[in-house]
């Protein structure tokens, strides 16, 4: 083992990583927090177990065939289902880039406490793609290390959350090793399956197997090969350890601090602290509902204007590093599954403008209750376009005539 030639092979782990941590995930963990407390922390821990063996077989078809999972689908499929199959992924990477939109929108509007509305952070986001376009043109390396500097924001801003609120380490170890939910009904479970769907994007595989592509790997050397399997494993392992503290200090935060709260305890609060936005909390018994925007809401009123800025700060980092998974996931399965071979400009315009339509279309004639909405509704879209990602990723790991000795086992 050697330190200097993980270091070479690092990257690809923490962009694919990135996935793991989008708004869609963010408003997930602290739905399930608030509305099952502790409870559903082995499921996230399932998923993200699930999503690294699911990652590891993707990594593994990149390094071995020198093609990503697009290009492979392309070889072995008819017509037919390789047009299915291209559909259907470029649905779900139409829906993350949605969720991207919304989460950088809510961020720009809780930042600028307000003045800036909910469709002007959503053209702000427009313009952003562009940036890291540019910033793309300095090679990969730089914006592998751009995306470094992302997920250390992510931990830091939610890592202050996390110590400010301290959650119950002993109710945060149970959660994560006892897979039970007691007293649960059909909210904690339409939870417990939106955690699967935003853990788990299927995009994201045929992400991490082209990814792999840019490190120089001797395929005829299998010794070369089982190297870079291994490395690339190594590192997976890390960046989703990573992105996995970092789910777990959104769930325990608001498990400890507004699990069993009603509207009217919040309400209170929200009116001590003379917080603008104690409106938004009708003053009833009804259990305490919260979004990406009412959570960094209600962070403030109970620790203070600091713990919603710093919530903002990490949501936007969130969204904007999400933003470039999707457009790399959407030029890798255009150019694999129908050959073209578009500028990567022209490529974010189109994907872009369909996901900001409906997107910006919301924003202006509906209030932020429906675009956090739309992130629910997405997160149930991604469960349902799993299995175009997983079926072909297992089938063709397991073919010896694609794999030859590194086929899967049993």
């Amino acid at each position: 083992f050697s330190f200097r030639k993980l270091w070479a092979f690092t990257g690809p782990g923490f962009l694919m990583s990135i996935a793991y941590l989008d708004p869609g995930n963010i408003e997930s963990d602290l739905q399930s927090g608030a509305v099952a407390g502790f409870k559903l922390l082995w499921v996230l821990l399932l998923a993200t177990v699930i999503g690294l063996l699911l990652q590891r077989l993707a990594a593994r078809l990149g390094v071995v065939t020198g093609l990503h999972l697009a290009e492979v689908c392309n070889r072995q499929y008819q017509k037919v289902p390789r047009i299915i199959l291209w559909l259907m992924v470029e649905l779900a990477i139409i829906g993350s880039d949605m969720q991207e939109v919304i989460g950088s929108a809510i961020a720009i509007n809780l930042l600028s406490v307000g003045k800036i509305p909910l469709w002007g952070g959503v053209l702000i986001t427009i313009a952003d793609t562009f940036v890291f376009l540019f910033l793309d043109k300095y090679g990969l390396r730089k914006l592998e290390a751009f995306f470094g500097l992302l997920i250390t924001i992510m931990a830091l801003t939610f890592g202050y959350e996390y110590i400010t609120v301290k959650p119950n380490q002993e109710k945060l170890l149970q959660g994560l090793f006892i897979p039970y939910c007691r007293d649960c009904g059909t909210p904690q479970l339409e939870q417990a399956v939106g955690i699967v769907g935003a853990v788990i994007m299927p995009h994201n595989m045929y992400l991490h197997s082209a990814l792999v592509k840019s490190r120089q790997v001797n395929r005829a050397d299998k010794r070369e090969v089982r190297e870079a399997n291994k490395y690339f494993f190594i590192e997976s392992c890390i960046a989703l350890f990573v992105s996995f503290i970092i789910n777990i200090f959104v769930v325990t935060v608001f498990a400890e601090a507004f699990f069993n709260k009603t509207n009217a305890d919040v309400n209170q609060v929200c009116a001590n602290s003379s917080s603008p936005h104690s409106s938004l909390f009708p003053n009833n018994n009804q259990t305490l509902e919260v979004d990406i925007y009412k959570g960094g809401v209600v962070l403030g009123c109970y620790f203070g204007p600091a713990a919603l800025y710093i919530w903002a700060i990490g949501i936007l980092a969130a969204g904007q590093s999400s933003t470039m998974t999707g457009t790399y996931s959407g030029q890798f399965v255009m150019e694999g599954f129908l050959n073209l071979r578009w500028s990567r400009f022209a490529r974010v315009l189109l994907t872009r403008s369909i996901a900001v339509t409906p997107t910006l279309f919301v924003a202006i004639f509906q209030d932020v209750e429906h675009l956090t909405g739309m992130n629910d509704f997405l997160n149930v879209l991604m469960s349902l376009q799993l299995p175009f990602a997983l079926i072909p990723v297992l089938t063709f790991t397991s073919l010896p005539s694609v794999m030859r000795d590194f086929a899967n086992g049993l």
